[in-house]
């Protein structure tokens, strides 16, 4: 299915009486008519093609569309090549945790923080512990400092939910 806004509207298309012209080279026709804009396509072997529609008088450039799609194409494909993807690692806690399961999840944090992973902290409040939300965030807060030299913490605990959220990423 083809979006609206990814339609081109070019050569035969094109339905107003008159546009302003350019060449693909950078050279304005000035405002000429539809018809004439098409004869200057046809003779140089390249097509007319609606650049800004909304505009008075409508933009129209002239200019090979199959190279100009390809040339566009290769740019996002390079774009996605250079993108690089975030690893994020969620590691849950409980209310009730003990000490040595902390230093359990922390060490495995700071195994994943050392592959340059993203790390989301969370604390699951079930039934009656709705009720006290704030023992989440003291779990979170004690988990805080034996992380604080290998993370930053780009989001404090934060209640969303039925989950105390705490969002670290690696230091630089």
């Amino acid at each position: 299915m083809i979006k609206k806004q990814d339609r081109v509207i070019m050569n035969d298309d094109i339905r107003v009486p008159e546009v302003r012209c350019n060449l693909d080279g950078g050279e304005t026709l000035g405002i000429i008519s539809t018809d004439e804009a098409m004869a200057k396509a046809n003779e140089l072997g390249l097509d007319l093609v609606l650049i800004a529609p909304t505009a008075k008088p409508p933009v129209a450039k002239i200019m090979d569309y199959g190279k100009y799609k390809y040339q566009e194409e290769k740019k996002l494909k390079e774009q996605r090549k250079n993108q690089t993807k975030i690893d994020i690692k969620e590691i849950k806690l409980s209310v009730k945790i003990a000490d040595n399961d902390i230093s359990y999840k922390v060490k495995h944090a700071r195994e994943f923080l050392a592959e340059g992973k993203h790390v989301k902290f969370r604390v699951f409040l079930r039934g009656r512990e709705m009720a006290h939300p704030e023992a989440a965030k003291e779990v979170l807060l004690r988990v805080w400092p034996m992380l604080e030299d290998v993370a930053t913490m780009e989001k404090p605990p934060m209640f969303e939910g039925r989950y105390y959220n705490m969002y670290l990423i690696p230091n630089k």
